[in-house]
C-alpha cells in the first residue's frame, strides 16, 4: 500500500477529533477526540517511518502515545474531582478549578 493512503487517512481521523474537540462540551469527549487527534498523528509517524525505512518516527510515536496515557489519567483525575465536588461538568460552565 502507498504512504499516500495512511497520510488521508490520518488527516481524516485528525478531522474528527478537531471537529469533536471544537464542538463538545463535555470534558470526557474532548479527552477522547484528543486521543483521537494524538493517534491520527501517530499513524502518519509511523507512515513516514515506514517510507523512509528507519524506526525514529516508531519510536517517537511510542513516546507520544506514553504523554497520552498521562494525559488521560490527569484528565479524568480532574473530571471525578469536578464529580465529586459537584461542580458543573460543562466545559462552558467550568471557568476556574479552585481547590
Amino acid at each position: 500500500m502507498d504512504v499516500v493512503w495512511f497520510v488521508v487517512l490520518a488527516a481524516f481521523i485528525f478531522c474528527i477529533g478537531a471537529a469533536g474537540v471544537l464542538s463538545r462540551r463535555n470534558p470526557l469527549v474532548i479527552l477522547l477526540c484528543l486521543e483521537l487527534m494524538l493517534n491520527a498523528g501517530n499513524l502518519a509517524l509511523v507512515a513516514f517511518s515506514r517510507m523512509v525505512g528507519n524506526r525514529e518516527g516508531q519510536v517517537f510515536a511510542l513516546i507520544v502515545m506514553v504523554v497520552a496515557a498521562c494525559e488521560v489519567v490527569v484528565g479524568l483525575g480532574l473530571i471525578v474531582a469536578m464529580y465529586r465536588r459537584r461542580l458543573p461538568i460543562d466545559v462552558d460552565e467550568v471557568k476556574e478549578l479552585r481547590g
